[in-house]
């Protein structure tokens, strides 16, 4: 891929695409080195560009982007000047694309634009091959180790090895709840909680940095720690429902 002036392509994922004009497109890149990034494709909707077949969710795609006018900060608009498919996995179907579309919400609310995560960046990578039907005991692995990942990049996730206020170990067979407020504590009498040992082995795949074991770690405890991921991602997004959770639980009304 030829880029302008000599500029490494950037490895990038499309999050969101919404029109700009007739022939255009405003897209919001995943980037592995400059984070999420806002960019103006310029003609991208006209039947004979080479972006139509390009600019599409969930496949790996290679981008050189314009420089940013200087001091311009993080809510300027760059201009995309090449994108072309940088291979991988086929594009998502069925039901695999609201897991799809609910990761990508998650990072277009959760993440600043021009923050990089590489480490996030290679975990969304690996999980699009992973996600089928969705409470398929893989694709829900998969899902809640990606919102580990995530809270822990951007500083929302506790150390879940110990207890916050106190330091203290977590005793294995005991019961903890995540708190926004007061991080990893003893669970109450009337709640579901996640045991010590489970919270221990997550917070160890988490350091260890391999998304395998991670994946490995949630799936003993997955109910439980559904329920807790999404309590402490409810929070940290404020109170709008995210949409593509809206959207499953329509279809799941309608289903006979």
């Amino acid at each position: 891929m030829a880029t302008a002036r000599g500029v490494a392509p950037l490895a990038a994922f499309v999050l969101h695409r919404y029109d700009w004009s007739e022939s255009s497109l405003i897209v919001d890149l995943f980037t592995r080195s400059q984070g999420r990034v806002a960019v103006a494709a310029r003609g991208a909707k006209k039947p004979h560009s080479n972006l139509r077949a390009v600019l599409l969710h969930f496949q790996r795609i290679n981008v050189s982007l314009g420089r940013l006018p200087e001091g311009e900060g993080a809510g300027e608009v760059q201009t995309l000047r090449q994108a072309e498919w940088g291979g991988g996995a086929s594009m998502l179907t069925g039901a695999a694309l609201f897991s799809g579309f609910y990761l990508n919400e998650l990072l277009m609310k959760l993440l600043a634009r021009h923050d990089p995560h590489p480490a996030l960046f290679d975990s969304y990578a690996h999980t699009l091959p992973l996600l089928g039907p969705g409470e398929d005991a893989r694709t829900q692995a998969a899902l809640r180790a990606f919102e580990l990942t995530l809270l822990q990049e951007i500083g929302l996730l506790p150390d879940l090895s110990v207890a916050t206020q106190t330091q203290q170990p977590l005793r294995p067979a005991a019961l903890y709840a995540l708190r926004p407020e007061a991080g990893v504590i003893e669970a109450r009498g009337d709640e579901s909680g996640l045991s010590g040992a489970t919270l221990v082995g997550v917070q160890a795949a988490l350091e260890h940095g391999s998304l395998e074991a991670l994946q490995q770690a949630c799936a003993g405890a997955l109910p439980a720690l559904k329920a807790q991921l999404r309590a402490l991602l409810h929070y940290h997004l404020g109170s709008a429902p995210l949409r593509t959770r809206q959207v499953m639980l329509d279809v799941q009304d309608l289903a006979p």
